[in-house]
């Protein structure tokens, strides 16, 4: 398939390189200069493209920025681009990073992404750490995959991004509709802990009380890893990140 993706950041170079190598046509775009976004493309084995062409002559796009950046992109940036096309929501939000966004004390982040793109999304890709999706992929015939979960209102777009998601490593698991995307947003059970498909599709299950408790455990490990003095290590990160779920598998 022909992809584009928009970032070049942790996320947005691992998928680049390992859909690349999984046989895909592959394009990336950054706010970056040319001749940086070039040196970039080569390092990954990509092609690259200006964010302006990104969306053309492919069958996605994987929008992997910051929450805060979504506004800048074109308004128009999928004008006269078919429906066809999909679009992956990969971000997270996070006031430390994105600053405080009020939009989201009343919305669900990615119903608002798809509201600023003009275009329904996917969500996907976002729950895990940016080292889990580089280095804990798995071919498929292993046992005990890590999973990555799945949410959006289009059936055949969910089960196209889910073969993605095995190419690249995991096991996908559907959270349902992109209503249903709050169950796998930062303050989750299922969020960064690297839980197996039945693991994770239990952590998905849980209560929609844990919904109002979620903006506060994510700020409560962002508070952790800040004030932290070396850089901690990927076992460190998710132990943290266990340890706020009594019901948590791996805790």
């Amino acid at each position: 398939m022909k992809i584009g993706i928009i970032g070049t950041g942790p996320i947005g170079s691992t998928l680049a390189k390992k859909l690349g190598n999984a046989g895909h046509e592959i394009k990336v775009t950054s706010k970056s200069s040319e001749h940086e976004l070039s040196e970039t493309a080569k390092k990954l084995g990509v092609g690259h493209s200006s964010l302006q062409n990104i969306a053309k002559d492919v069958d996605i796009v994987i929008v992997a920025i910051p929450t805060s950046a979504i506004p800048t992109l074109p308004k128009n940036l999928f004008e006269g681009i078919s429906d066809k096309v999909i679009v992956v929501d990969t971000s997270n939000y996070y006031p430390t990073r994105d600053g405080i966004m009020p939009v989201f004390d009343n919305q669900l982040e990615s119903v608002w992404v798809s509201e600023q793109l003009g275009r329904p999304v996917v969500k996907a890709f976002n729950n895990l750490l940016a080292y889990s999706l580089e280095n804990e992929g798995r071919p498929n015939a292993e046992d005990n995959r890590v999973a990555m979960a799945i949410s959006g209102d289009d059936e055949n777009a969910k089960k196209i991004i889910s073969q993605l998601i095995d190419e690249v490593g995991f096991d996908a698991v559907d959270s349902g509709n992109l209503s249903e995307s709050w169950r796998h947003q930062p303050g989750m059970p299922s969020y960064c802990t690297e839980l197996n498909a039945k693991e994770l599709t239990l952590a998905l299950a849980d209560k929609d009380e844990i919904k109002r408790q979620a903006a506060t455990l994510r700020d409560k490990s962002m508070e952790i890893f800040i004030s932290l003095t070396e850089p901690p290590t990927h076992e460190y990160v998710l132990n943290i990140l266990r340890s706020l779920f009594p019901t948590n598998p791996k805790r």
